[in-house]
């Protein structure tokens, strides 16, 4: 089992990689691959609607945003972390998952996702809220905590000063390797996920 803890933060070790970090250490303890990826520096242009994502499986840029794709195929499970600008999600994210769910979204199905936010004071729960929209959108589990799941700070080392923050790092990486265990489990004993009916879209005007 593989989870991808992505990284949407333009700072590689800032704080939002300090609360994904203490994720990634409890989900090694509990015996499940990872891997951290970043989103990087470089600007992340936002959807177009092309519709060339419908025909091709990927978007026509060729950035990070196919890179993720291709190894969101093979991961069992997603943790998003932003730093909260302006009570939201980084923008760069915001782009770079609106076009990961448009052109790789079906690989993502009916795999557990959480996110994470880092913010100095406040806006974290908007910014929550909007994250995990995500999940809810594409019939993905949403693995959850003792409380929301965010750390303060301005700082790597004063979100190592957030003690209930990190505590509620480690209790969503602990939910999300018993979750996936679990799904595991099930699938042994064949229990498969749901078949998906085909998509019926009502438009309000015509």
């Amino acid at each position: 089992m593989k989870v991808i803890l992505l990284n949407g933060s333009p700072h590689q070790k800032g704080c939002t990689y300090t609360a994904l970090h203490e994720i990634q250490n409890v989900l090694t303890q509990q015996e499940i691959d990872t891997e951290i990826f970043d989103i990087g520096t470089k600007p992340v242009g936002g959807c177009i609607a092309c519709g060339y994502c419908y025909k091709n499986s990927k978007c026509y840029m060729e950035d990070r945003v196919n890179e993720f794709v291709k190894k969101a195929d093979s991961a069992d499970g997603f943790v998003f972390g932003s730093p909260v600008y302006y009570a939201s999600a980084n923008g760069s994210l915001v782009s770079f998952l609106d076009r990961v769910f448009q052109s790789g979204g079906q690989s993502m199905r009916g795999k557990p996702g959480t996110a994470i936010v880092s913010c100095r004071r406040g806006g974290s729960t908007a910014a929550l809220d909007s994250l995990n929209k995500y999940f809810a959108y594409n019939n993905m589990p949403v693995v959850s905590s003792q409380y929301w799941n965010m750390v303060h700070g301005n700082s790597p080392d004063e979100v190592k000063q957030d003690l209930e923050g990190l505590q509620i790092m480690r209790t969503l990486g602990n939910n999300m390797a018993w979750l996936l265990k679990c799904i595991q489990l099930g699938k042994e004993n064949g229990i498969e996920l749901p078949q998906a009916e085909p998509w019926q879209r009502t438009n309000f005007i015509r």
